[in-house]
C-alpha cells in the first residue's frame, strides 16, 4: 500500500511540476530522440492518434521505452493540457441555456482516472491485454485523476454542464468501486455514471457508446462534447456538437 501510495504521489509530481515549470520531466529509461527506434515509434504514435493504426493488439516490443518514456516521462501530460485548453476554449464559447439540459460526456479510463501503473506492469501494452488482471486492479479503486482532465471536469460542472461519465467497466461487478475511485479523485458532481449491464453486454464499443448517447439526446439533452481515449469513444451515432480525442498509445478499444 506506501509503494502505491508512493507511486501515486511521483504521478501528480510529474504532473504538476511539468504544468507548472514547462519542462518536460525524463523518465528512467530515455530513447535517444534521433534513434531509429524512436522515430519509428514516433511516427506509430501518430498513426494509433490519427486511427491510420487501428485494431492493433499490442505496441510493437521495439517501442516499449518510447511510450514509457512518452507516459511517464512529461510529454503525455503536456499533449492532455495542450487539449483541455482547446477544450476549454471552445466551452468559453458557449452560451448556456437556462433549462440545465447542456451536457457533456467524458469517457472514464485513461480519460478521467488514468491505468498507467496497471499498464506499467504489463509493460505499457507490450503484453497482450488480459481482462482478468484488469478486473483485479479495477477493483483495488487505486486510479489517480488525470489531473488536467479534472480542472476540464470542475470547469464544466462549475459553469452549469451536465457531465455523463460513460464507460465500459461492468456495474455489476466494478460500479460502487469505480464511484468511490472518482470520487477519491475528485470527481464530484457529475449528472450521472452510466456503465454496461446485462442490457448490453457483448456490444462493441462503439454501439454500446452510441445507444448512451441517443437516449441522453431523447431525454433532452444538448451534448455539446464527447471526451475519451479511444476512438471508439468517438464514433458512431449521435456523437454531439464536438469530440476531443485524449492520447493513449497503450491499448486499443474496438
Amino acid at each position: 500500500m506506501l509503494r502505491k501510495v508512493r507511486e501515486v504521489l511521483v504521478f501528480l509530481f510529474i504532473s504538476v511540476f511539468s504544468k507548472v515549470t514547462g519542462i518536460k520531466t525524463l523518465a528512467r529509461a530515455t530513447v535517444p530522440a534521433d534513434s531509429a527506434a524512436a522515430i519509428f515509434c514516433l511516427s506509430w504514435r501518430l498513426a494509433v492518434e490519427t486511427n491510420n493504426a487501428s485494431a492493433w493488439r499490442t505496441v510493437p516490443a521495439q517501442c516499449f521505452r518510447y511510450v514509457e518514456n512518452y507516459m511517464i516521462g512529461g510529454q503525455y501530460d503536456q499533449d492532455v493540457n495542450l487539449i483541455v485548453e482547446q477544450i476549454l476554449s471552445y466551452v468559453n464559447e458557449i452560451v448556456l441555456s437556462n433549462d440545465g439540459m447542456d451536457a457533456w460526456i467524458l469517457d472514464v479510463d485513461d480519460t478521467c482516472i488514468s491505468n498507467v501503473f496497471y499498464y506499467k506492469g504489463k509493460r505499457y501494452g507490450c503484453d497482450p491485454f488480459d481482462s482478468v488482471s484488469f478486473k483485479s486492479w479495477a477493483k483495488k479503486g487505486e486510479c489517480p485523476a488525470i489531473p488536467g482532465v479534472l480542472n476540464l471536469f470542475i470547469k464544466l460542472v462549475e459553469s452549469g454542464f451536465k457531465v455523463f461519465l460513460v464507460t465500459g467497466r461492468n456495474e455489476e461487478t466494478l460500479g460502487q468501486v469505480t464511484i468511490e475511485n472518482l470520487h477519491n479523485q475528485r470527481f464530484i458532481g457529475y449528472e450521472r455514471l452510466i456503465m454496461r449491464n446485462a442490457a448490453n453486454k457483448g456490444q462493441s464499443a462503439v454501439v454500446y457508446k452510441s445507444q448512451v448517447r441517443k437516449q441522453l439526446m431523447e431525454e433532452g439533452y444538448r451534448l455539446w462534447g464527447n471526451v475519451g481515449d479511444q476512438w471508439s469513444d468517438l464514433q458512431g451515432e449521435y456523437l454531439g456538437n464536438r469530440t476531443f480525442k485524449i492520447p493513449n498509445p497503450m491499448y486499443f478499444v474496438s
